[in-house]
């Protein structure tokens, strides 16, 4: 059946952590003029939300009532992508390691997932939606017309994330972060719901070798040709 969702233009881009797809889904959400969703900052923002409220990781129906009334926003500026919690740009915020591993252990939990998957869909409207995550091709949006799967080898992800880190002055161990990596790809995979893999109609993307120009251009080349 034919419903307004699938007739909205989507690009899903899942992947593992690390594996660009943020920076990619928002240089391609430009470039098409589309509206952009980071799914994987609404588990961060409810784990960072759920830290300003004293409320414990392990409290699923506590965690599900802050992520069901979750107050965000994703507002494009000065090329970047400002994520907006309560008022507070908590860009910066959500990208801790601590809020990053809460954040996956919160993306396992049923009741959390339900509450943010129908904010997720709302986010689909014209003139088009690219959307960030690990489940977005197989859950959150199965119809997508365009799916992709981006990979990278852990070694090159931990590198990039340790590049941006230092690029900001924060202090970072290589090895820390290879070994976090392997952690959370293990959680994802295994996890009972939404584990992260490839819906069976995704295009697989491996970066590692791949500029952000080239990632950039072969996904522009790709929605040309499922658009037009």
């Amino acid at each position: 059946m034919l419903t307004m969702t699938n007739m909205i233009p989507v690009i899903t881009i899942d992947g593992p952590s690390g594996a660009g797809k943020g920076t990619i889904s928002q240089l391609v959400a430009d470039q098409l003029s589309w509206h952009i969703l980071d799914s994987g900052s609404l588990y961060r923002l409810t784990a960072l939300a759920a830290s300003w409220d004293n409320a414990s990781i392990e409290d699923e129906s506590i965690l599900e009532n802050i992520a069901r009334e979750l107050d965000v926003a994703f507002m494009p500026q000065d090329q970047r992508l400002r994520v907006v919690l309560r008022g507070k740009d908590v860009g910066e915020q959500i990208r801790a390691e601590e809020i990053g591993m809460k954040a996956s252990k919160i993306a396992a939990m049923t009741g959390v997932r339900a509450a943010l998957l129908k904010r997720q869909r709302a986010f689909a409207s014209l003139p088009g939606l690219v959307a960030d995550g690990r489940d977005m091709g197989t859950t959150v949006f199965p119809d997508a017309q365009l799916k992709i799967f981006m990979t990278a080898s852990c070694e090159e992800r931990a590198q990039r994330r340790y590049n941006q880190l230092k690029e900001k002055g924060i202090h970072a161990n290589l090895a820390a972060l290879v070994t976090d990596l392997k952690v959370r790809d293990e959680q994802d995979a295994n996890r009972a719901v939404s584990p992260l893999k490839p819906a069976d109609d995704a295009i697989m993307l491996d970066t590692t070798e791949m500029s952000i120009e080239q990632v950039t251009s072969k996904v522009l080349e790709l929605a040309k040709q499922t658009f037009g």
